[in-house]
């Protein structure tokens, strides 16, 4: 008998784009893409057809082997070996739970060695693309999802911070460490001068309103910008999936509020079946990443008393404590660590029960959680959220319904300023904090106590409720009737106090001098989308018509109160009891739109995908003349890896190259900004009030326009095992909504309307993801994600005779800081010296800050690792960060002041130190502080994310697993000084280590 042995697919041809990626990684798949490995036999079949089966090299028992379209079978001995009769032109069929099918039809040989590989779940992911959605393999935009699974390894508060290094393109910056705070978001850049750049955000089919309702009055000095993200109020453990829509094609539907991307969030829902239930739990320590080094008190001495001798005074002023030995000169304390370098907790416990059946499905949830601050004092965050999803379809499977609902209550209790603005100046040797009696030491009135600031107390609770429902009808086999009703409702309160036991008591205040700051602010919204969903298969092709509108309505109301002086301060919430009572601002807002919205997609052969969306849109903030716009988009897709000559590649499982063009708007200016609006007056005219004209009327306002281009190619190889992206985009936004000045003899400085700048982002995108490992008990996927985008202001006409002429350059970034250029310390005099730019011999204003700094990332990228064996998890995710920043030393007094300095000052501070009496030395420092020496790289690495799970084996259903989370676990940088994601003057993210459980049965 001759045996011929072939082994197929152990070589493949090579390719620029494999040998990169096998460079790069020094990785190779557990097994090719092709079928039987092995081949033997004979001229003509005279006996049953043998074979051995094999899992690599080990043969493999237990498979099954059968003739396609009849009953013959066996099955594998212990040693693989099978036997079966067969003639030419049958099909037999090897199977086994944990490999992959292989087919392979007799022909003239009468041994048949197989080579079997492991089962590799290629389920089809679906894409959630806001009003439809798609195959992810079948989509022409660009859509990035994090699952689940993600969000669920992180302790974090917020589902915006499980996006942070995980989508390509997407920039989240957490503007506070503390609880219930907010974030700035941009999905590709910054595409406005003066409107919003925040993504619309899509909650179940709900677009939320993402402005704060926080009065900055109250809020500013804790939380940056008075900026309280809503969404804080949602359970990050109730959301399934996030959807990150980015270019024209993806985001096109959304017309104008897609203009600066989408962000699509999915509650989980139920699975027919068992009910199950399910409980977690997890204590989470919290402290601060990172705390900047500081002077000590003999550093801090020596340069005060250096300071006072280069100002010529030889006898200390009895003002300045530190040094005239009215406080100890030996005296030390790290401020930064008495203020914030306590260890916080977080306690949070969540469940959900779910379950139904194939008709009707259910989910209910929630969680609870507590954690306090970094701060002395018990300072505390606390919230409830609830969610709930009912899905239910008829027998006849006609009608659908799906009804969701998240609600959310929270509470923040806080100091009214953040600590570490007080704890970076102070002196190291100032007195202790509190007196032998445990009371506030003011220490003879030399100091004013900064811990009475945490007497000022701020206070905020707010609630949220979203919900949707969705209606299904199938007409016809091919059309649908879809309604989609969603309405949302935020409140919030807040209270900012100031006791008079805040003071000094030697200034003999009382609770007449106590005030009371109040702010209730409300915001409910809804809308309405009919649609028509329309599917053909003309031509055995693919056909898909969505016509659809939506009507949308958000109203806002808002008071803020103040009361000035109170019988006792045990009143003092209580504003009826103030002597004075004065209104901070009273605002009443509505805010109406509306939009027609129709895609038309093409599928010809799974090859060539077409992709037509268009809107059209009509806003209340707009003008008369323009309040409608039309905006839409086309997106193409080939999927080359389907044409028949790409079958000669066996090792390329997917391809597919893709290019999208639109245009979407921007309407996110603010309301009412075209009307004739007045402010009341008191004592306007003879002592009444009255109405005085505050904005000029422009019909003509009207909306910014945002073209956007972008090529894309996605390749899989090895049946999925690498899968690669690359995406490259130019975004011209244009049309810029902005105040334009005006002569002053219209009575009015400026008047919104519409320029013809035009700002412009370009960037790549790079993904890549490989399953290292994909053994039964041994699973290892890996992704690599690699973003840049390049910002600039492309055009502006006038430029040097607008009011951004010098604040902006024409050519760079929006994000950039305008700098003296520091040339050095003059030898005669030892002050700083910097270059003339305009030669009139003096260092002035602006005309002199012609050095600029960008401060947007150069770019980004992050390493995730998921690796499972048997019953262990581990996930861990790398993020690096290329950019510039201003450091420490921006803003700070000169050296010598009766303030402490960052310890880099040492050395970065040449100049003469000075007490305060040396004006030309105080204001050179003043400018060297925003020179460039004030600018450092910001760039860090950092292990933003780790978890390490076990789960405890059990025959039921039941589920335990115990679970270690990290997030900030340590970052690798050169920047000096504070985290390199701090925002000046506020807590820096924190380091998360949380420990905990969850069981499901």
């Amino acid at each position: 008998m001759k045996n011929i042995s072939v082994f197929g697919g152990r070589f493949v041809p090579g390719c620029t784009l494999l040998l990169v990626l096998m460079a790069l990684y020094s990785f190779a798949p557990a097994h090719p893409p092709s079928l039987p490995a092995f081949v033997s036999g004979k001229q003509q079949i005279q006996e049953p057809i043998t074979g051995t089966v094999y899992d690599i090299s080990k043969p493999t028992p237990g498979v099954k082997v059968s003739v396609r379209g009849s009953s013959t079978t066996t099955v594998t001995d212990e040693n693989g070996f099978y036997s079966i009769p067969a003639e030419p032109g049958d099909i037999l069929v090897f199977t086994h739970p944990d490999y992959e099918t292989v087919e392979i039809t007799v022909g003239d040989l009468m041994v048949i060695d197989i080579e079997l590989y492991e089962a590799i779940a290629l389920e089809e992911a679906v894409i959630n693309a806001g009003y439809y959605t798609v195959k992810d393999k079948e989509r022409t935009g660009s859509i990035s999802r994090i699952t689940a699974e993600e969000i669920e390894n992180q302790p974090i508060n917020n589902v915006l911070e499980a996006l942070q290094g995980r989508v390509p393109g997407l920039d989240i910056i957490s503007n506070t460490g503390l609880a219930g705070g907010g974030y700035t978001v941009h999905i590709r850049g910054q595409n406005s001068i003066a409107a919003g750049n925040e993504p619309l955000y899509i909650v179940d089919g709900v677009p939320y309103d993402m402005g704060s309702l926080s009065d900055p009055n109250l809020s500013l000095t804790i939380m940056p910008g008075g900026n309280i993200n809503p969404l804080n109020l949602i359970d990050p453990g109730s959301v399934e999936s996030v959807e990150v829509l980015k270019d024209a094609d993806a985001t096109a539907i959304y017309g104008s509020r897609g203009a600066n991307g989408v962000i699509l969030i999915t509650t989980k829902k139920g699975k027919a079946g068992k009910t199950s239930f399910h409980i977690e739990s997890s204590t989470s320590l919290i402290s601060v990443t990172k705390l900047p080094e500081l002077l000590n008190t003999e550093q801090y001495l020596k340069i005060r008393e250096e300071g006072f001798l280069n100002d010529g005074v030889s006898e200390y002023p009895s003002t300045a404590y530190d040094v005239n030995g009215v406080w100890e000169r030996d005296r030390y304390t790290n401020w930064l660590k008495e203020f914030i370098g306590n260890t916080a907790f977080n306690h949070t416990l969540k469940f959900n029960i779910s379950g139904g059946s194939e008709g009707t499905r259910f989910i209910i949830g929630g969680s609870t959680m507590k954690e306090n601050s970094v701060y002395p004092k018990d300072f505390n965050y606390k919230k409830i959220a609830v969610f709930s999803t009912i899905n239910h379809i008829s027998k006849n499977e006609k009608f659908k319904l799906g009804f969701s609902a998240n609600f959310g209550s929270d509470r923040n209790n806080l100091p009214s300023v953040d600590l570490i603005r007080t704890a970076l100046i102070l002196p190291p040797n100032a007195p202790e904090l509190y007196d032998q009696q445990g009371e506030l030491n003011w220490e003879n009135s030399t100091w004013e106590n900064p811990f009475a600031a945490l007497e000022n107390t701020y206070r905020n609770k707010s609630n949220s409720l979203i919900s949707n429902l969705n209606l299904d009808y199938k007409l016809l086999n091919e059309i649908n009737l879809k309604l989609n009703l969603g309405y949302t409702l935020n409140r919030m309160e807040e209270i900012k106090l100031r006791p008079h036991t805040s003071f000094n008591p030697a200034y003999g205040l009382t609770s007449e001098s106590s005030v009371s700051y109040k702010n209730n602010a409300d915001k409910d919204s809804w809308v309405i989308e009919p649609q028509i969903d329309i599917n053909l298969h003309p031509w055995n092709n693919k056909l898909n018509i969505l016509i659809g509108s939506s009507f949308q309505q958000n109203n806002f109301n808002q008071l803020s109160l103040i009361g000035v002086g109170f019988p006792t301060d045990e009143l003092i919430e209580n504003l009826s009891a103030a002597t004075d009572l004065l209104t901070g601002s009273e605002t009443g807002i509505q805010y109406k739109y509306m939009g027609l919205f129709a895609r038309v997609n093409y599928n010809l052969k799974e090859k060539y995908l077409i992709n037509l969306t268009g809107r059209r849109d009509g806003s209340s903030r707009f003008g008369l003349n323009n309040r409608f716009s039309n905006f839409g988009a086309v997106g193409l897709a080939w999927v080359f890896s389907n044409e028949l000559f790409m079958e000669k590649l066996p090792w390329l499982s997917f391809g597919k190259a893709r290019v999208s063009y639109g245009i979407t708007g921007n309407d996110q200016i603010g309301d009412y900004k075209y009307y004739n609006t007045y402010t009341i007056s008191d004592y306007l005219y003879d002592s009444n009030i009255g109405l005085s004209p505050t904005q000029l009327y422009n019909p003509d306002y009207s909306w910014e326009k945002n073209k956007k281009f972008e090529a894309g190619l996605e390749i899989g190889l090895f049946r999925d095992r690498i899968n690669f992206a690359l995406n490259y985009y130019i975004n011209n936004s244009n049309n810029q909504l902005m105040q334009i000045p005006l002569p002053s003899t219209t009575g009015f400085s400026s008047i919104n309307s519409n320029l013809d700048a035009v700002i412009e982002n370009t960037g790549f995108e790079i993904q890549l993801d490989a399953r290292l490992m994909d053994k039964k008990d041994f699973k290892w996927m890996t992704t690599f994600q690699f973003s840049s985008n390049q910002n600039r202001l492309k055009s502006f006409p006038d430029f040097e005779k607008s009011t951004y002429y010098h604040t902006l350059i024409l050519g760079e970034a929006l994000n950039i800081y305008k700098l003296y250029h520091l040339t050095g310390v003059n030898s005669e005099t030892g002050l700083f010296e910097f270059e003339d730019y305009n030669g009139d011999g003096l260092i002035s204003g602006e005309s002199d800050r012609n050095l600029f700094v960008n401060l947007d990332p150069k770019f980004q990228a992050s390493w995730r690792n998921n690796i499972s064996y048997h019953n262990w998890n581990l996930d861990f995710l790398f993020q690096f960060v290329k950019k510039d920043m201003l450091n420490d030393l921006f803003g700070t007094s000169p050296m010598g002041t009766m303030t402490n300095q960052p310890a880099l000052a040492l050395n970065e501070i040449q100049q003469v130190y000075t007490a305060g009496y040396n004006y030309p030395a105080y204001s050179t420092y003043s400018r060297f502080t925003q020179s460039n020496r004030a600018v450092s790289d910001g760039s860090f690495l950092r292990l933003k994310t780790l978890m390490l799970s076990y789960t405890i084996p059990s025959k039921n259903n039941e589920k335990l697993k115990l679970y270690f989370e990290g997030q900030n676990i340590f970052t690798l940088t050169q920047y000096k000084g504070r985290d390199p994601e701090q925002s000046i003057g506020f807590l820096p993210p924190m380091k998360r280590l949380s420990f905990g459980f969850s069981f499901q049965f």
